[in-house]
This record gives C-alpha cells, sequence and structure tokens, in this order.
C-alpha cells in the first residue's frame, strides 16, 4: 500500500502557486491578508518599482559560536537576516566615507 505524496499538496520553496493565486477573490484575498495591509493609502503601490534579487555568493565565513547562535535561534533564514545587518553597515560606512571600501 503505497502513502498519497505530500509533494503535490505543497508549493515547492520560492515557487508561487500562480493557478491558485489567479483563482483568489478580493474578497478571499483581503479576508486572508495580514492586517498590517487594512490601512494602505490607495495609492501605496503607484511608484512601486520591480526589483529583481541579487544572487548571492557562497564563501566560507568564521564568526563567534554565540553570535551564530543568536541569529539561528531567531529561525529560518538566518543568513539573509545576517546578510541584511551587514548591508546596513556598509551603507552607513559608505555615508561616513564613500571612498572607503568602494568596489
Amino acid at each position: 500500500m503505497t502513502r498519497p505524496s505530500n509533494k503535490l499538496n505543497r508549493p515547492s520553496r520560492g515557487r508561487a502557486d500562480l493557478a491558485r493565486l489567479r483563482r483568489l477573490t478580493d474578497a478571499e484575498i483581503s479576508r486572508t491578508a495580514p492586517p498590517e495591509l487594512a490601512d494602505l493609502p490607495d495609492d501605496f503601490w503607484k511608484d512601486a518599482s520591480l526589483v529583481f534579487p541579487v544572487p548571492k555568493q557562497a564563501i566560507s565565513l568564521r564568526v563567534d559560536g554565540d553570535v551564530l547562535a543568536w541569529f539561528k535561534s531567531s529561525g529560518p533564514r538566518y543568513q539573509s537576516r545576517m546578510n541584511a545587518i551587514l548591508r546596513s553597515y556598509m551603507a552607513q560606512m559608505r555615508k561616513r566615507s564613500p571612498r572607503r571600501g568602494a568596489a
């Protein structure tokens, strides 16, 4: 006897089920949307632009154990959060001294 696969019911990581999303009504979207989206003004997305993610470069990085443990304790995608913090630091340093660290 074989068990039915759960793979068919779960979207693959990073892939949206576009067919299912197209079938959603505005009422369903509103009902399931996070509360913080309810107060967005109608023109919120007016000046939005599409931003494509930059491919990441795999490296080996040595960090203190407690630093790594702290990031991991905050849940999945801890490496993305580490990258965001490093990017923020880089941006602040560039504001202070635009000549240093330029690629």
